[in-house]
């Protein structure tokens, strides 16, 4: 049974950090392109990060380039998001996905498999 599995998310003040963990199982992540996307209450699922499998060259949107950070371990069949200097606006339900493209993409229309999310909230 191939899954992903989320990890890492909880309550942050503002400012601080998270790691967000998405360990695939059933599969390996090597051939595929893997993105971090959230929903917050009330709103669209957005993109946040994303990766491929064959550069290795990671995107971010706007909102959270220079805070977040998406790094894979390809032997280890996990990919991490690294949040830092986290803001109220960051809070939201955080799923990895992953497409069998292998590109970096952020329509999440293009994803094959998705994780059931981790709840991130930033507040004092």
């Amino acid at each position: 049974q191939l899954q992903l599995v989320e990890s890492g998310g909880g309550l942050v003040q503002p400012g601080g950090s998270l790691r967000l963990s998405c360990a695939a199982s059933g599969f390996t992540l090597d051939y595929y392109g893997i993105g971090w996307f959230r929903q917050a209450p009330g709103k669209e699922r957005e993109g946040v990060a994303c990766i491929s499998s064959s550069d290795g060259r990671p995107y971010y949107v706007d909102s959270v380039k220079g805070r977040f950070t998406i790094f894979r371990d390809n032997a280890k069949d996990t990919v991490y998001l690294q949040m830092n200097n986290l803001k109220p606006e960051d809070t939201a339900v955080y799923y990895c996905a992953v497409n069998g493209f292998r590109l970096c993409v952020l329509r999440d229309r293009d994803y094959d498999y998705w994780g059931q999310g981790t709840q991130v909230t930033v507040s004092s």
